[in-house]
């Protein structure tokens, strides 16, 4: 997992309505963009599997075209980003292929030709949460994630030439972390993939292409959901990149009993035991833990902006099958009676609001998916309000959160398309629970009972969104994991115990979610999505 963190967890900050089918689908087509020497004029995208049955309710199309357009997965441009292409010129088409089987059921083929006329085909799957990477450039294997700067050399299959490679990369003060090696046939044409620390400056590249050897070079620089922007100006960080790696190992949580083992011997909360760990990855890309602290209020503010928008103007979603629906809880609040309030009632509230502003194309906090956004905001905003937290509370809990996050995406998934619905909405319940039993005083084994309960009452939950849509009933099964998360913190702080330790938990969702057919794993074919009275919904 290197230095996946924070911000693969409680993020991207992102346009809605799904992770994997938006901001991921986007983070694709921005790399393939990437391996270009000149702007794309025509790309042609074939979307697989839950890609192909799902895009156009999960915008997965105006996401491809965007990330190709240089957009980020934060950019509000993404809702018009088929207009944009068309009055810059560019041309693009979209062909689902659900028929043919593809490893992972979040797969596109991109092929992009080029102002200077070339032309590449590239091959990229998005994993969940956001993240994404390509597995096939011009018929070769790869794995790009766009966490490293990699440089990717055609060259021909000779002695030498990667002696060549290596030592201009070193003369030029390039450390490589990581090289892939492939042939066509001996003495054929070879293909690399180098991972290599920081840019490569145009000097150097021109030195490698001096070879008459090296035939092409293509540079996928670091500029994922890893390298965020707008974090100039918060100093050194506390180690250099080599101490960072070497520092990694202790604080590389493989699962929550290393984690809680870890916070219990330093006497730490479990947000602050994952923060030492975002210390050190921080440092990897050469930033201070003052990063990470300032996206955690950024993630905050676009949270409290996601959660109070809806409840202040109407919001128009995609599909038109949610809109309204938080406001309409807030009315029955304003009437009193014994469902009307509590923070129970609010944070379902508010977990409904976030999804209004997902289906909508605005901007939300994939915790740890879109899918399942509203759930962490709900119960952390609801808390706040009763108790008005200082922000350095705040900031540790969803620390903790992410913590909990981090488990479940390193030991199953937080893929709708892999494990149902119970990878997305039953992660961030627990996710919730960790993060409000840490508020209300509880200590680190508390949060991890809390999370063991909140996702063992939530396994089995299937993905079946109503025509394709992140919007129904994912918009109820927010408001309900929300009030499921408090449950759960409840009975944690009063000392109840989880059935199994939450590690033991993880591994059964991803069994479960391994068992669940493909109907039922985020393709709109199963469930709800199946019913008669459904089948004609928007999205279809």
């Amino acid at each position: 997992m290197r230095s996946f963190g924070l911000r693969d967890v409680l993020g991207p900050i992102m346009v809605g309505p799904s992770s994997s089918h938006t901001a991921g689908a986007l983070r694709i087509a921005q790399m393939a963009r990437q391996l270009l020497d000149a702007p794309p004029v025509e790309v042609e995208f074939t979307l697989y599997g839950s890609f192909a049955r799902t895009y156009r309710g999960h915008g997965t199309d105006r996401a491809l075209v965007a990330g190709m357009l240089g957009m980020h997965t934060d950019d509000l441009r993404i809702r018009d980003s088929l207009q944009i292409a068309r009055e810059r010129g560019l041309r693009f088409g979209i062909t689902a292929d659900p028929k043919t089987k593809v490893a992972h059921p979040n797969t596109v083929d991109v092929r992009v030709r080029d102002a200077n006329g070339d032309e590449i085909v590239a091959r990229g799957e998005s994993v969940g949460g956001g993240a994404a990477r390509l597995t096939m450039i011009d018929g070769h294997g790869v794995q790009i994630t766009g966490e490293y700067n990699a440089l990717i050399l055609y060259e021909r299959d000779v002695p030498g030439v990667l002696g060549h490679i290596a030592s201009t990369l070193g003369a030029g003060g390039v450390n490589i972390g990581s090289v892939w090696m492939y042939r066509s046939r001996r003495g054929g044409e070879a293909f690399n993939v180098l991972e290599v620390d920081g840019p490569v400056p145009p000097a150097v590249r021109q030195a490698i292409l001096a070879s008459p050897d090296v035939l092409r070079m293509r540079f996928v620089p670091a500029d994922g959901l890893s390298n965020p922007r707008g974090q100039e100006g918060l100093g050194a960080p506390a180690m250099d990149a080599d101490e960072a790696e070497r520092a990694l190992p202790a604080v590389d949580f493989e699962d929550a009993a290393g984690l809680l083992a870890y916070a219990d011997e330093k006497g730490l909360t479990l947000g602050q035991a994952f923060m030492r760990r975002e210390e050190v990855c921080e440092a990897m890309h050469g930033r201070p833990l003052a990063a990470a602290e300032r996206y955690l209020d950024d993630a905050l503010r676009v949270m409290r902006e996601s959660a109070y928008g809806p409840l202040e103007g109407d919001v128009r979603t995609m599909g038109g099958l949610i809109g309204g629906e938080s406001r309409a809880l807030a009315r029955l609040a304003d009437r009193g009676g014994a469902l009307a309030g509590g923070v129970d009632a609010r944070a379902a509230l508010l977990a409904m609001a976030v999804l209004e502003t997902n289906a909508s194309m605005g901007r939300i906090v994939a915790a740890p998916t879109a899918g399942s956004a509203g759930v962490v905001p709900g119960v952390v905003l609801a808390l706040d309000e009763a108790e008005k937290y200082e922000g350095a509370r705040l900031r540790d809990a969803l620390a903790c959160a992410a913590a909990v996050g981090f488990v479940v995406s390193r030991n199953a998934t937080v893929a709708g398309a892999e494990g149902g619905c119970q990878a997305e909405v039953g992660t961030a319940s627990a996710m919730a629970a960790a993060a409000a039993t840490q508020l209300l005083g509880g200590d680190p084994q508390a949060c991890l009972a809390a999370a063991s309960i909140a996702m063992g009452n939530l396994l089995g939950m299937v993905c079946d969104p109503i025509g394709g849509l992140v919007e129904d009933p994912c918009q109820k099964r927010n408001a309900a994991a929300a009030e499921n998360a408090l449950a759960a913190a409840r009975m944690a702080l009063a000392g109840v115990r989880p059935s199994a330790p939450f590690d033991e938990v993880v591994e059964a969702m991803r069994r479960v979610g391994a068992a669940l057919p493909a109907e039922l794993r985020e393709t709109a074919l199963g469930g709800l999505a199946a019913c008669p009275s459904c089948r004609g919904c928007a999205g279809r």
